[in-house]
């Protein structure tokens, strides 16, 4: 009892300013000038964010929007079977996905860069040099409240994890598709 009473008091700045970080990033994603590249990253590019870009490629197919997934670990890898599973919910096929490496080109490259957690977010721009305002961080989106600003990873996880966090990319990627559009 004690143990879940921390857990909610821990979570609940996040749910109070989550609707007021909600705001302020999409009033900042419709006054940004038009995009013609986004690249969306996460920690290995096997799970999420390979399905965050195939969603934003579908939805964007008709604009002029080059859309690139990649992530921090080892390129080659390919999504793994939940993964592939999951995605086909979505109609997204990941069997062919192979992960790539987020390179400084990449990172520099892009209009907007798409990232899954904030320490993400904190990792490009130290790195690559990015401004915060060219880094989304996609859970800022979400139009539930929500306890945490990251889509939790699901790499190793239970199939019902895939699920959860899919379901979270998908609601995002609806938001951000929204507000560039």
């Amino acid at each position: 009892m004690v143990v879940e009473l921390l857990s909610r008091l821990r979570r609940a700045p996040h749910r109070v300013l989550h609707p007021l970080l909600r705001r302020r990033v999409l009033g900042a994603l419709r006054h940004r000038p038009h995009l013609t590249s986004l690249l969306v990253v996460c920690h290995g590019n096997i799970c999420r964010s390979p399905l965050a870009a195939a969603l934003l490629r579908r939805a964007l197919s008709r604009q002029e929007v080059a859309v690139a997934s990649a992530g921090f670990s080892d390129p080659g890898r390919p999504a793994p079977a939940e993964a592939v599973a999951a995605a086909s919910r979505y109609g997204v096929d990941l069997s062919a996905h192979r992960s790539q490496l987020l390179t400084p080109d990449r990172a520099r490259g892009a209009d907007l860069i798409v990232v899954m957690d904030p320490a993400q977010r904190r990792e490009i721009c130290d790195r690559f040099g990015r401004l915060e305002r060219d880094v989304l961080v996609l859970g800022d989106l979400d139009p539930q409240l929500v306890d945490a600003r990251a889509i939790r990873d699901p790499v190793n996880q239970p199939r019902a994890v895939f699920e959860e966090s899919y379901a979270r990319i998908e609601r995002c990627i609806q938001q951000l598709v929204r507000a560039i559009g």
